[in-house]
């Protein structure tokens, strides 16, 4: 184990970090981690260093790619100084699909994205809970450690210029300014990021049907490639988000 500075314009404080090294904006160990408890530490640590954690999974696509994937060269501008002039409202109404086939998929919704969900009444510390979250998943053993300079958890996509949702739409603010108010609503934080993929732990998960139904109307507007990714109808998607505490994205 080496100890190194957790951003190269800031000597202090530090942390114990495995092996690793700078890509651009985002430092990533050179192997999986072996510490879980390493990811609790610098959720805890990120107060003073300014520095969020992420786990970063197995992906054969970054093998095929090396790691111009996340190398400034392969990642749009950073942009997290805009992210305060998105609504997340009108981010999502404007991401919303037309209804599919008849439509009878989406009901009770329709051609109109139906809004922004009420906040979730949760008493869980979301960072707490997102630390011990991550601390499980990099227990597996098949995740790198990364870390990104970020005031909170949600901005870290527009800080990266992250391409990975932002292929579809050229926008990391906007996908941040959606993550902030997940992390204000359901303390929804960002835990992993990857190629085209991202997890969030959830302190604050909706309890009941009929608030899972317009927290599922958010995921489809969100990523669709989840909602069509599996049978059912809209009422059925929501089912599976009830009580959950970790919300998974990917597009294709």
């Amino acid at each position: 184990m080496t100890v190194v500075p957790l951003h190269p314009h800031q000597p202090a404080p530090e942390l114990t970090l495995p092996p690793g090294r700078w890509h651009g904006r985002l430092w990533v160990s050179d192997e999986p981690l072996t510490r879980p408890e390493l990811y609790l530490a610098c959720v805890a640590a990120h107060d003073r260093t300014g520095m969020w954690p992420l786990l970063v999974h197995r992906d054969v696509r970054f093998e095929a790619r090396g790691e111009d994937w996340i190398d400034d060269r392969g990642w749009l501008p950073p942009a997290a100084e805009t992210v305060g002039a998105f609504d997340p409202a009108a981010v999502l109404a404007s991401w919303w699909e037309r209804p599919c086939c008849d439509g009878s998929c989406l009901h009770p919704f329709g051609a109109e994205f139906p809004g922004l969900a009420r906040k979730s009444n949760g008493r869980a510390d979301p960072l707490a809970e997102a630390g011990n979250t991550g601390s499980i998943i990099a227990s597996h053993g098949e995740s790198r450690l990364a870390l990104a300079e970020a005031a909170r958890p949600a901005d870290v996509p527009a800080v990266l210029g992250w391409h990975g949702m932002a292929r579809v739409t050229g926008q990391p603010a906007a996908v941040s300014a959606v993550l902030r108010s997940w992390e204000d609503r359901f303390g929804a934080v960002l835990i992993s990021l990857g190629f085209d993929t991202l997890e969030l732990s959830v302190a604050a998960p909706p309890k009941t049907r009929e608030r899972s139904l317009a927290v599922a109307a958010e995921h489809r507007a969100f990523c669709l490639a989840n909602f069509v990714g599996q049978p059912g109808t809209m009422r059925e998607f929501a089912a599976g988000l009830t009580g959950r505490r970790l919300w998974q994205f990917w597009w294709d």
